[in-house]
């Protein structure tokens, strides 16, 4: 394995996710490589720091109380009497019923455990982009530079914008591993603030955009012209849904 894949397996490594042989190639390459064992510990380094941070709420005694005296009264002996009668009309209806709340129930938890996935597979690289100062492989403010450099090294033509007139100018490009498949990413700038702009094929297009928080990082994604766009920042999210605006605007064409 290389450094870039590597890196996109600590995570994974960290929280004991990986399978023994990929733990063991991880665990070779880092012995000879400063760089992506400097990336693990940044990477420990800032779990440790989250996990502090993360606020911690005792639950009141009451709610205790509750539920010790719930439990006693659910082991108390009940009898119940009922009048039951068979009916086939109102059992094949009920089991239609439940059959199509199932179906509904399993594709929504399917459909969030998915972009669940995804949005922590995206912060995790923007993390990982900041701490291994790894975080553009083409630098440039122009995007006739940027867009062509693309050119063979992904099976598709990611879209790019500049949006320096509006305060978020472009600084380059890389490639990164989302989804189990190589993406583009853009890198835009807010001030002192870096946006990573995530861009693959997308099966749809036209939606709405979604606005997530997930470990102090903020997310908006949508799709757009048949591409899947994801920006991450730590910038506020009035600011990363302006950038997710001028992208989107006709104004600013993606092109």
């Amino acid at each position: 394995m290389n450094c870039r894949e590597i890196q996109n397996l600590l995570q994974a490594y960290g929280d004991r996710e990986l399978g023994v042989m990929t733990s063991l190639e991880v665990e070779k390459h880092l012995q000879t490589c400063p760089q992506c064992k400097q990336a693990l510990e940044n990477q420990t380094v800032l779990g440790k720091a989250i996990a502090a941070g993360a606020p911690y709420y005792k639950a009141p005694a009451s709610l205790r109380d509750s539920i010790i005296a719930s439990a006693r009264q659910a082991e108390q002996p009940r009898i119940i009497r009922c009048r039951w009668q068979w009916n086939p009309l109102a059992a094949g209806l009920a089991m239609a019923a439940s059959l199509v709340l199932g179906f509904f129930l399993a594709t929504q938890f399917q459909q969030h455990s998915a972009r669940d996935l995804v949005v922590g597979e995206i912060v995790a690289s923007h993390v990982r982009s900041l701490l291994a100062t790894h975080l553009m492989d083409v630098v440039s403010t122009d995007k006739h530079t940027v867009k062509p450099w693309f050119d063979g090294k992904i099976d598709f033509a990611p879209p790019v914008n500049d949006l320096a007139a509006s305060g978020y100018p472009l600084i380059g490009g890389r490639l990164d591993y989302i989804g189990g498949r190589t993406v583009a990413v853009l890198i835009y700038q807010k001030k002192k603030h870096f946006i990573n702009l995530f861009i693959w094929p997308a099966a749809s297009g036209g939606e709405t955009p979604q606005t997530t928080v997930k470990n102090g990082f903020n997310i908006v994604n949508w799709n757009h012209a048949g591409m899947a766009f994801w920006a991450v920042s730590d910038v506020s999210p009035e600011d990363l849904r302006t950038f997710a605006g001028l992208l989107e605007s006709d104004t600013s064409p993606a092109r």
